[in-house]
């Protein structure tokens, strides 16, 4: 007989639960990894698609700062659908470049490039009153141009840029055309604004103050909210509608005025963080085509989803007072 004191210790078999090996414990991270890193491609870069499928054969659209970024593919996308697309931009060159790739890119020769400068009054209305005098019909605008620096520059009328281009300048823009809007209703008009908007304040006596890069660009886009929320009001029953939106956060040439330190990061932070412009006009394309959305005019959109505004973006005084102000700072008569 064999002692059991002279087995092995090795030679005793283990029947407790193996757990798994080294391999395993990788693999299975791997699969945590991949997982996690297309879920993360997916919600950032992909999700949020407008899925209307609707044309816009006979329909005018405008689309200001369409030469690049957003504007540009929020422009390709409805020349694809047959509209005819107004390109308005400020640089000529690049313009017609846009002009050019989108009618080659959509097969719509309905391309048209308009020189438009939003820091200059001037060239507001010389763009308008061309329009005016051109063109049949607008049934979409799309109030898209947008810029961002320290604050220190300015418009040809001295207004602090930001709120000059973002703003003041659309705004114009927006009431000279609304006759033409009027006339071809059902109509739109989108106000791409930004969620910067809830860092926003207004101070109604400093609108032109320089207050930095990032407290300027927060009260612009707290401004086009504001805006389309009056504009909404002052057009009801008039069967234009208005929508302000936020893009998500786009891998645009919005860039090229981050601080130093942040510019030598957007590499890195557009390809962890930042959507395609593709996937960036989603909510512009979804505000300009989808009719289930008509009945919800001065509402905020982000993911082709309505938002819910902080108390401020709904202070209707506040709407009320900055439109009073806007009309006195661009040379409009209130009615």
């Amino acid at each position: 007989m064999i002692s059991l004191s002279t087995l092995s210790l090795e030679r005793v078999p283990d029947f407790g639960q193996r757990g798994p090996g080294d391999l395993e414990w990788t693999t299975i991270a791997l699969m945590m990894v991949v997982l996690v890193v297309g879920l993360y491609y997916y919600v950032v870069k992909v999700a949020d698609r407008c899925s209307c499928p609707k044309r816009l054969d006979g329909k005018t659209v405008i689309v200001t700062g369409a030469n690049t970024g957003i504007g540009k593919e929020t422009a390709r996308d409805l020349a694809r659908r047959g509209a005819r697309v107004i390109l308005a931009c400020r640089d000529a060159v690049r313009g017609r470049e846009a002009e050019k790739d989108i009618r080659m890119s959509t097969g719509n020769d309905d391309v048209i490039f308009m020189k438009l400068n939003l820091a200059s009054f001037d060239s507001i209305r010389h763009f308008a009153q061309e329009f005016n005098n051109t063109e049949e019909r607008l049934d979409i605008l799309v109030n898209n141009a947008g810029v961002i620096n320290d604050g220190s520059l300015r418009t040809e009328e001295g207004h602090e840029l930001v709120f000059g281009v973002n703003h003041l300048g659309h705004f114009l823009l927006t009431n000279i055309l609304l006759d033409k809007l009027q006339k071809c209703a059902p109509s739109r008009v989108i106000n791409v604004s930004s969620d910067a908007y809830m860092f926003g304040k207004l101070d109604l006596e400093r609108l032109s103050v320089n207050d930095g890069r990032v407290k300027s660009y927060a009260r612009s886009k707290l401004a086009n909210v504001l805006f389309t929320r009056q504009l909404a009001d002052k057009m009801a029953g008039t069967g234009v509608v208005s929508f302000s939106l936020h893009p998500g956060s786009v891998n645009t040439e919005i860039k090229r005025n981050w601080a130093g330190w942040l510019r030598a990061l957007a590499p890195l932070i557009s390809f962890f963080f930042l959507k395609s412009v593709k996937a960036g006009a989603q909510t512009s394309i979804h505000c300009a085509v989808s009719d289930d959305i008509l009945d919800q005019s001065g509402e905020f959109f982000k993911g082709c989803q309505v938002q819910k505004l902080s108390r401020t973006a709904q202070d209707q005084d506040l709407a009320q007072r900055l439109w009073d102000v806007s009309l006195e700072m661009t040379g409009l008569q209130s009615s």
